[in-house]
């Protein structure tokens, strides 16, 4: 964050009537006065500008919490409640987290266990994933086949296949997807017609939408009941998040 104290000093000098003057009406001389003074000040003085920056930082961090307060309030039920979103944990939790996810990324493959963890041992938090592809088109390959899968086989089947992508060393690629729909004992076939369908396309796009206005550029992404956390997190960390939500829940 940057500002200029200068510029600070001089609208605190302009709203005391005391020392009210008019900075545009300076002469040269006494503009570079009146700057070697401010230097000479903060130089003597460096805790002002500590003081000014934690004052301003503060400021922002809060305008910020703001803003995303009132985007989530104002897409609510596409965040939580979408239906082409897999909903897993406990569907009537008294919290829900949603996850953006995708499937090439290091952090979503770190996070995935301890997200497992976290859903089943709270045993109170609804679970909902988002196919957020951003890391290229082996991202892209690899959210259409999941989203296919739920498309044609369900829930479950969707489940299984998002561990699997998450497990998965191997590229993206149309061979390796026809193998793993082969292991998760489905028909290649009808998944290859499906992931490039219109229907694929438009939940991939209103994702990416919803993240655009989420300001999501990254994965893992999550929304914790009325918080939004970005990164990856540790078990401990994502405990404490649901537990303030709750609080916050009333």
């Amino acid at each position: 964050m940057r500002f200029a104290f200068p510029a600070l000093l001089s609208a605190a000098l302009l709203a005391s009537p005391a020392l009210a003057f008019d900075i545009t009406n300076m002469t040269e001389a006494e503009r570079a006065a009146f700057n070697q003074a401010v230097r000479d000040y903060l130089v003597a003085n460096p805790d002002v500008l500590v003081e000014s920056y934690a004052t301003l930082q503060r400021q922002e961090e809060a305008a910020q919490a703001d803003r995303e307060a009132q985007v989530l309030a104002d897409n609510h039920d596409t965040i939580f409640n979408d239906p082409n979103s897999w909903v897993g944990g406990n569907p009537e939790g008294d919290i829900t987290v949603v996850e953006f996810i995708d499937y090439r990324c290091g952090y979503c493959r770190k996070a995935w266990q301890e997200v497992d963890q976290l859903v089943n041992t709270d045993g109170n938090i609804r679970f909902v994933l988002k196919e957020f592809p951003i890391l290229g088109d082996q991202s892209v390959l690899a959210s259409r086949f999941a989203i296919a899968v739920r498309m044609l086989h369900g829930d479950e089947a969707y489940r299984k296949t998002h561990d699997a992508l998450l497990s998965m060393r191997a590229d993206a690629t149309p061979e390796t997807l026809t193998r793993l729909a082969g292991d998760l004992g489905l028909d290649p076939g009808p998944l290859a017609e499906k992931m490039n369908s219109d229907e694929v396309t438009a939940v991939i796009a209103a994702n990416h939408e919803l993240g655009s206005l989420l300001e999501v550029n990254g994965t893992p992404t999550f929304v914790v009941g009325g918080t939004l956390v970005r990164g990856y997190l540790p078990l401990e960390g994502m405990q404490q998040i649901v537990a303030e939500a709750r609080d916050k829940a009333g």
